[in-house]
């Protein structure tokens, strides 16, 4: 599980993020509203730890180290951050982010090989600012998965390329869902009115329960709930105020 914990990001002149807490586990598709764009980008790269946040945390199973949650996530589509070139054709990007993943090369797949296992071949030789939006989107997405140790994907605003709300919602869903089931984390410009999904908001400290320390009983509490379950101890006395009075 992901967790941010009042989480903020200090800018030059004003903050980029205000504290911010929420949380999603492996499987679950959360929307987060914010604004404007360098706000969203903001939480986008706190959230997938590739920006050190001013105060606050941010952590994946319990662990805050920002290395740690690096490794197991994925940004997608930040714009100017690593959002890719409109002037590359699909085989070329592919080439390209195949050639930065991890692991020895007689283990790489080929990139024909790997756009016919993700049914983009027919795609190739396209530019990619000429395909259509939520096959982009696709593809970005199986680029990112490609690293096996991805277990968070933070998706920067997936809503600013025309793509109907219902289409990119159910395909960040589909991916949640999928085989790999990571986490999604969607940084968007609005909640729609329609979805009745996990959400959270940026500069919103929410409660849940995973941001606090597990409760530790009352000292007293369990003194008096020990007494009352222990058959025999004597009633603890009344004093009673109008008999102080007549001593």
């Amino acid at each position: 599980m992901l967790i941010a914990n009042s989480l903020a990001i200090a800018g030059r002149h004003q903050p980029l993020l205000e504290p911010t807490s929420l949380a999603v586990a492996r499987g679950q598709l959360l929307l987060v509203q914010a604004e404007p764009q360098p706000t969203r980008t903001a939480l986008a790269l706190g959230l997938s730890a590739r920006m050190r946040p001013s105060s606050g945390t941010v952590g994946w199973s319990g662990d805050t180290a920002l290395r740690s949650v690096r490794r197991i996530s994925a940004l997608v589509d930040s714009p100017e951050i690593n959002e890719p070139e409109a002037h590359l054709k699909v085989r070329d990007l592919v080439a390209e982010d195949l050639a930065l993943q991890p692991g020895p090369l007689w283990r790489r797949k080929s990139i024909d090989s790997w756009m016919e296992r993700h049914r983009m071949d027919r795609l190739a030789d396209s530019w990619l600012d000429a395909i259509d939006p939520l096959d982009r989107l696709a593809l970005l997405t199986h680029l990112a998965l490609e690293d096996h140790h991805v277990e968070l994907a933070v998706f920067d605003s997936p809503d600013r390329h025309g793509i109907p709300e219902e289409a990119w919602i159910d395909y960040l869903q589909t991916v949640a869902a999928g085989r790999r089931s990571p986490a999604v984390v969607a940084v968007v410009t609005r909640i729609p009115l329609w979805w009745e999904g996990d959400v959270a908001y940026a500069g919103s400290v929410q409660q849940h329960a995973a941001f606090d320390p597990p409760a530790v009983p009352d000292a007293e509490a369990i003194t008096e709930e020990a007494a009352e379950e222990v058959p025999g101890l004597p009633e603890p006395p009344v004093f009673s105020t109008a008999s102080k009075e007549t001593r």
